[in-house]
């Protein structure tokens, strides 16, 4: 707790126990304290505010909350109790509350700085730009220091950056702000480097780009030193949005005069060079060139240039790569521009065999060539790479035997050319014998490549890992092609590399993704989470996670992996203010707007919405059984049909597709446009989710409506409008179905290690779309039972017909969830993990038809309640029953069967995957190796037991759904 280090009080003495117990976590005791010190010291608010961040913390919030409105209705001015009162509503997520606890003592206490510049940051929390602008200026009358007048100033850029009409932001908002600026120029009252950043700012956002020059290029312009090169980029930014070519061209030039291995002038030189020829502009005759001194705009002087640059590389102590790099840049935009032949420049093969020569021991020196592969013709490749390999000094072998480098240079330049060999698809080409062959010989050279790694911790990488991964992608190819025993081959591969390396992110990652295509979710748990995933990857990769961890039946996991990746989601709202309170402290002004625009991106997040919707619906699987329970979860998870709070339009696909390394050619590798498919894919199939659980939570509105028929008052109550809202619901379903098979019409593959579909097309071919659609449905006809009452003989044969077509259909999703999930085929292991995933569907589906039952049930019961109190009352023995009642018993009875079917199924499944001994199988012998066996074992068994696991939990879930069934009884 921070509020007592520096507070000189009286009673600080007698606080502090309170402090110690709660900065220990010993909360009680910190009740206890506080009790006996309100017993002595009944006006010590402090105490109080103490006392309900205990009973906060163990869960009490309605009293925590009651004792700190308690306090705050007496508007506490001491430094204790406002800053007790600030960390209380901090941890209710309630910061709204700390604006009004420092206005009022703002109020009493009016010239206290401290409060002042308190409020200023509450409302920051909040972002109440206009509110922080007027603080800011009061707190600038009160203490006239520099910060708190340009806090007033960029709480402006704020506003204009949050008003949703442009035009108000440019003529109000920003205008206001570069007055405010310019008086303080005027003044000569400029004192630091973030009051100039500000200034700069606020002319870019203006698109006053001549002005902003001046102030980067005047007197004003001399602050900014913090960051290397500050001025130059700004300049260099202006002159592009001016289109000052020639002073762009002269910038650039100079800078790499001073630092020619800087890439990103390289590439601004080029741009200008082709720009001035393209506006045939000449340089004057006397007067000098440009503001910046020089310029170049001839191919002749850029080429002359890039020489001059590589002789003067040759007499660095240290080898620089860009002068070399540019020359290829040259070439492929000179090629680009058809005048290649023209200004000869060299070939590009020899210049990149020189490269590599040079550089080719670097890690670098293949994704520096990977850039410039598109300029060798397709029939040099072969003879491009054998000449690279001819340079490298490898060990003399005898005939048939591999030729293994003698260090780690060797090793370095030979991984470079078999990264090279692979994007320029040599090995696409071979056939499957070649293939094993190769896969043997880099397993050879990884192995050999240990060696060198024997001193290596284990947080480093082996120099050889590459090796391993590179025969991983051959194998998965060969599996692609329908090797089926190549996957397995993987798996040991990979396990057999982290067990060297076992801080290999890659290895990591690539088996999480052959598990879970196999179906094995298990072991992904343990590999996700050694990856020691940090703030924003939770978005970036968490998709690797999240998307199996459900649909794969391992719902403990399921749930464990949302909960993880929703708390980083609701850490951010905080976090994001926190960071804009220290940004507002140490005048990083131009931060401000990245961190509101980072904390926009993360909240439109697609990934945010996906694991919001599936955790919802994954709480409903798990918790709710009959239409009470589902009522009090949806109830407690605030849901509503009405509400969508999901950004369709400002989605945005956080996901690192690329974040497993690839070394395929363009057209095998993953393309904008799979990117591009794979959202809309992901898009489509997060609004059939989230339909389906607004369908959900809407079942419980329903309720059964006593109105007598044809009622207007059911009108009025809203039970009509509910239904009108389920229907609606429906409609929009239906929609994004039929959008859903139109999509999946197109037949997408992506590539192995691109994008992962989703399970919308399990969803479809399983028959669980059908199933779920059709107990909607039967909602909407329950419904209209329910206010016409048992006369419409119609409804009661619609309804009777929906339960024989429903039990129909959730037999033919049980057909197709019949199979072995392990088979044995030729000694080589097959697994079905498309099973698992009907058999997850029908559980949520049989789930859905349970909630469906229930509202039946609640329907049909004061129905029959009435029908049995007539007979009575007549003293008939028999009063005919409306065969809506048969029905619903006859559907509830084949429920039941079913559901007994399939748990005896699921219990089947159970002994074949305990009896199976995978131990005694080995794959082909042209795959395995003596030293992996140990692997292979390792890894059959771990899928064995995923399955096992996956197997067991649904088991226990159905077996939930059925005691339930069994108390469906009119």
């Amino acid at each position: 707790m921070a509020a007592r280090g520096h507070v000189q009080d009286p009673n600080d003495r007698r606080l502090r126990p309170i402090y110690d117990y709660l900065d220990n976590g010993n909360n009680k005791m910190a009740i206890q304290q506080a009790d006996k010190l309100l017993k002595k010291h009944k006006d010590l608010h402090c105490a109080k505010v103490l006392k309900a961040i205990g009973l906060q913390r163990t869960g009490k919030q309605d009293e925590a909350y009651a004792l700190a409105q308690e306090v705050a209705a007496l508007e506490p001015t001491d430094d204790n109790s406002l800053q007790a009162l600030t960390i209380l509503y901090r941890e209710m997520h309630r910061p709204e509350l700390v604006t009004k606890l420092y206005e009022a003592a703002v109020k009493k206490v009016p010239n206290s700085e401290e409060y002042h510049s308190h409020l200023f940051m509450a409302y920051a929390r909040v972002g109440e730009y206009k509110k922080m602008q007027q603080a800011g200026m009061a707190l600038y009358k009160i203490v006239p220091k520099n910060p708190y007048y340009f806090w007033s100033v960029m709480s402006l850029i704020m506003q204009s950056i949050s008003a949703q009409d442009e035009n108000l932001s440019k003529t109000m908002f920003l205008p206001l702000a570069e007055r405010m600026v310019e008086k303080m120029v005027k003044e000569d009252k400029i004192e630091a480097e973030a009051e100039v950043e500000l200034y700069y700012m606020i002319l870019e956002r203006l698109e006053k780009y001549k002005e902003a020059l001046d102030v980067v290029r005047g007197k004003l312009g001399e602050k900014l030193t913090s960051e290397l090169q500050s001025r130059e980029n700004k300049c260099m930014a202006m002159y592009k949005k001016l289109h000052r070519w020639p002073e762009c061209n002269a910038l650039a030039r100079r800078l790499l005069l001073k630092n020619s291995d800087d890439w990103q002038f390289y590439i601004t030189y080029f741009d200008s060079v082709f720009q001035l020829i393209d506006e045939s502009w000449t340089p004057p005759a006397e007067e000098e060139h440009s503001l910046e001194g020089e310029v170049h705009c001839s191919i002749e002087q850029a080429v002359s240039f890039i020489e001059e640059r590589i002789a003067e590389e040759s007499k660095s102590s240290r080898p620089l790569r860009g002068p070399y790099l540019a020359k290829l840049e040259l070439i492929r935009r000179l090629r680009h521009r058809g005048c290649n032949d023209e200004y000869k420049l060299g070939d590009p093969e020899e210049l990149m065999f020189q490269y590599f020569k040079k550089f080719g021991d670097k890690p670098c020196c293949f994704t520096d060539l990977k850039v410039f592969v598109d300029l060798l013709p397709p029939s040099q490749y072969t003879k491009f790479i054998r000449q690279l390999l001819d340079v490298i000094p490898l060990a003399a072998a005898a005939e048939n035997e591999v030729a293994l480098p003698g260090d780690i240079k060797a090793l370095q330049q030979h991984l470079c050319v078999v990264q090279l060999s692979r994007l320029l698809g040599i090995y696409h080409a071979m056939e499957k014998k070649q293939k094993l062959a190769v896969v043997r010989e880099l397993m050879l050279r990884y192995r050999h490549g240990l060696e060198f790694g024997k001193s290596c911790l284990k947080t480093e990488l082996q120099f050889s890992d590459y090796y391993c991964l590179l025969a991983v992608h051959l194998l998965l190819d060969l599996w692609l092609e329908g090797e089926e025993a190549a996957v397995w081959q993987c798996l040991t591969l990979l396990e057999e590399g982290l067990s060297h390396s076992p801080s290999n992110a890659q290895f990591k990652l690539l088996l999480i993704r052959i598990y879970c295509r196999l179906g094995a979710f298990e072991p992904v748990s343990e590999l996700y989470s050694s990856l020691d995933a940090k703030h924003i990857q939770h978005d970036t990769i968490g998709y690797l996670l999240t998307r199996y961890a459900g649909s794969l039946g391992h719902y403990a996991a399921a749930s464990q992996s949302c909960n993880f990746a929703l708390r980083f989601f609701h850490s951010n709202q905080k976090d994001t203010s926190e960071y804009i309170i220290q940004a507002y402290k140490y005048g990083a002004f131009e931060k401000i707007p990245e961190f509101i625009a980072f904390r926009n991106r993360l909240n439109s997040s697609l990934h945010f919405a996906q694991v919001r919707t599936e955790r919802m619906l994954l709480d409903l699987l798990l918790e709710a059984n009959i239409s009470t329970s589902l009522e009090e979860s949806v109830k407690s998870m605030s849901l509503s049909p009405e509400e969508d709070d999901i950004p369709w339009k400002d989605l945005r696909d956080n996901r690192d597709l690329t974040v497993l390394f690839s070394w395929d050619p363009k057209d095998r590798d993953i393309s904008e446009e799979h990117r591009k498919l794979s959202l809309e894919e992901e898009t489509l199939w997060l609004r059939i989710r989230s339909l389906t659980l607004r369908l959900v939570s809407g079942l419980p509105t329903l309720g059964h409506t006593i109105q007598p028929k044809n009622s207007e008052k059911t009108a009025e109550n809203g039970v009509s409008s509910k239904i009108d809202t389920i229907r609606a619901l429906l409609q929009q379903l239906e929609a994004a179905v039929d959008s859903g098979k139109k999509f999946l019409e197109q037949k997408i593959q992506y590539p192995v290690l691109g994008p992962p579909p989703t399970r919308m097309a399990g969803f479809f071919s399983n028959g669980s779309c059908q199933c779920q659609t059709s107990l909607f449905y039967l909602v909407s006809d329950i419904y209209e039972l329910d206010t016409n009452g048992l006369d419409s003989a119609e409804i009661q044969e619609r309804i009777g017909n929906s339960f024989k077509s429903l039990v129909e259909r959730l037999t033919d999703l049980f057909n197709k969830c019949k199979g072995d999930l392990i088979e044995v085929r030729d000694g080589t292991l097959k697994t079905h993990p498309n099973l698992l995933e009907n058999l997850v569907f029908f559980v949520e589906t049989i789930s859905i038809a349970l909630w469906v039952s229930s509202y039946c049930d609640s329907v049909l019961r004061p129905f029959k309640s009435n029908l049995q109190k007539k007979k009575k009352k007549k003293k008939e023995s028999s009063v005919a029953m409306p065969p809506v009642f048969t029905h619903f018993l006859d559907y509830v009875t084949e429920l039941q069967t079913l559901t007994s079917n399939v748990i005896d199924h699921i219990k089947g499944l159970e002994i074949i995957l305990t009896a199976l001994k995978l131990e005694e199988l080995s794959l082909k012998d042209t795959l395995l190796l003596q030293e992996e066996k140990k692997f292979t074992k390792t890894v059959q068994g771990k899928v064995q037991s995923s399955y096992h696991h996956s197997v067991q939990e649904i088991g226990e879930l159905l077996k939930k759904r059925l005691d339930t069934i069994k108390k469906l009884k009119i």
